[in-house]
Parts: structure tokens; sequence; C-alpha cells
């Protein structure tokens, strides 16, 4: 298999989890008695996971001078 085409698998399932992430948040967010810990957490591993995704989009797509 192609290194980009693994590149692009990997890129989907980050997405994936980065909008499961999302879910969760909002759904934490909306709870009464939210645990802003957990909160914190779970904001911070969707940012984690969004650089991941940028670094494997610039990977994927080359640089072009114009």
């Amino acid at each position: 298999m192609p290194r980009e085409e693994v590149l692009r698998i990997e890129l989907a399932q980050l997405r994936l989890e980065h909008r499961d992430l999302d879910v969760a948040i909002t759904a934490l967010g909306e709870a009464l008695h939210a645990d802003m810990l957990a909160l914190k957490r779970l904001k911070r591993n969707k940012l984690s996971l969004k650089d991941k995704i940028s670094r494997l989009e610039d990977e994927i797509t080359p640089d072009i001078i114009a």
C-alpha cells in the first residue's frame, strides 16, 4: 500500500476521532453537573488531534511554489 494512501486512511481515522470528541464535549458541556476537569481533558485531546490532522494534511499536500 502506498504511503500516501496509508496517510489518508490515518487522516480519516483522526477526523472521525475529532468528531467523536466534539460530540462528547457538547454532551458533557450540557450536563447539569459537568466535570470541568474531564471537559478540559477532552478539549485538550481534541486540539491535539487537530494538530495531528493539520500535520498529516501538510504531509499529503505537497508545497507548490508558483
